[in-house]
């Protein structure tokens, strides 16, 4: 059977017609693998890092079901339900869901917490054929008799690990507990540690098993480098890298939500523009910084590691390990965040004396080591006078000669006036 084209597998023509819309003609492996099983109503089990097209993957035979059922959704009655761990990568679902189903007439609302609730039972009374939700606000809205999921006829948990990572297992498995037994169920999970095997048989019957990870669990396009740094100096050596030529877009990942709006704060006082991004900002913030790093008002973001999945910015030439994670399975999500759709990325780890067992848990699990680089810190007084110089606007160069503000006009890219100014690196700094 040829598999080279979505109507192959069996998409039908309306949501064949939206792809191509969107630029999409051929299957990634995952779409390939799961879909014919997904339209046979099967449970399945895909392993499958993001960026490998799992979302249409999953989400093409269940906007077909719905549409074929022709079946009008009842007052907060969902037919379909996708768990997210994150608002950021529910928003991102339901816009790609949105897209998916231009050409047909179904209800797709999206729902979480960190906002005013009053809009979403509003929506939900209206009936859904797809609910794109995160565990919390959904028990909250449920436990108010503004939610029924007795009618939930496929139930999709995307990011498995990340959702039982930030604990939300007991959720999960309430939620679960208040769907149909004869649901069709879907669950997708980057690596499969032993709660995320245990849920899997606990909610899935005689499932599918398709399995797109790599043989090498890092991206081989990733270039991954060390720098032995203390602790004192990681915001001096954080600044000289981010100085060098090649960083076009980076973030930065720190294990705490204060350590992010220190290093970020630190980042804008010496001249390099950047935004923070965790868990206490409320949604607005955290749209909004995502929104500026986009469009390029700011070409560093400062993240915990709620931002290592589910985020899709192209044109990340690096990511920073300010500190590297307890997890080490957390710094593959990280630097997954760079070298995407077979682009070239750079990941940089800042490692103190103190880190090296955690550095150790990450050879282990990528199974080589990276590359270990010397790296000369300009003097303290140098780095003084290059943090408080007036910060210049400066130019780039493209691939192709052209002149472009950084961090360039790619995907995303900044273009045209801007809101505000961007803080450059200075001119005659150190590097």
């Amino acid at each position: 059977m040829n598999k080279r084209n979505f109507e192959s597998l069996g998409i039908a023509g309306k949501f064949c017609r939206a792809l191509v819309d969107m630029g999409f003609s051929e299957p990634t492996p995952i779409q390939a693998q799961a879909i014919p099983h997904l339209l046979q109503g099967k449970d399945l089990l895909g392993i499958a890092q993001t960026g490998t097209g799992k979302t249409a993957a999953f989400a093409l035979p269940l906007l077909q079901r719905l549409d074929g059922e022709n079946s009008p959704p009842k007052p907060k009655r969902p037919r379909a339900l996708i768990l997210a761990p994150t608002r950021e990568l529910a928003l991102q679902i339901h816009e790609e869901l949105t897209a998916f189903a231009r050409h047909a007439s179904l209800r797709l609302a999206c729902i979480f917490g960190g906002v005013g609730q009053n809009p979403q039972v509003k929506t939900l009374a209206k009936g859904l054929d797809v609910l794109v939700a995160t565990p919390g606000r959904l028990l909250d809205l449920a436990a108010q008799r503004h939610l029924d999921l007795s009618e939930v006829s496929v139930l999709v948990l995307d990011e498995a690990d990340r959702l039982l990572d930030m604990g939300f297992i007991r959720d999960v498995k309430r939620i679960v507990a208040q769907t149909p037994k004869g649901r069709q169920s879907l669950l997708f999970s980057a690596t499969m540690p032993r709660e995320v095997t245990n849920l899997a048989n606990e909610m899935l019957r005689s499932p599918v098993r398709v399995d797109v990870s790599p043989k090498q669990v890092t991206v081989r396009e990733i270039e991954q480098r060390v720098v032995m740094v203390g602790n004192a100096d990681k915001q001096r050596m954080l600044e000289r890298l981010l100085r060098e030529d090649e960083v076009r877009r980076a973030i930065v990942f720190t294990r705490t939500k204060h350590g992010a709006n220190k290093v970020a704060r630190k980042l804008e006082a010496a001249g390099i523009g950047a935004e923070a991004i965790h868990g206490n900002k409320s949604q607005n913030a955290r749209q909004r910084a995502l929104k500026s790093f986009k469009e390029g008002d700011t070409w560093v973001l400062v993240a915990t590691d709620i931002a290592a999945r589910g985020i899709d910015i192209d044109a990340v030439s690096h990511v920073f390990n300010f500190e590297l994670p307890h997890e080490p399975e957390s710094y593959v999500h990280r630097i997954g965040r760079t070298g995407r759709a077979g682009a070239a990325g750079v990941a940089w780890s800042l490692v103190d004396p103190s880190e090296r067992s955690r550095l150790r848990a990450v050879e282990k699990l990528i199974r080589f080591s990276p590359t270990e680089l010397s790296v000369k810190l300009p003097p303290r007084e140098a780095q003084e006078e290059v943090d408080s110089a007036p910060a210049r606007t400066q130019t780039r160069r493209s691939a192709g000669g052209a002149q472009s503000r950084r961090p360039g006009s790619g995907s995303g890219g900044a273009s045209g006036t801007r809101r505000r100014s961007r803080r450059r690196r200075p001119q005659g700094a150190a590097v």
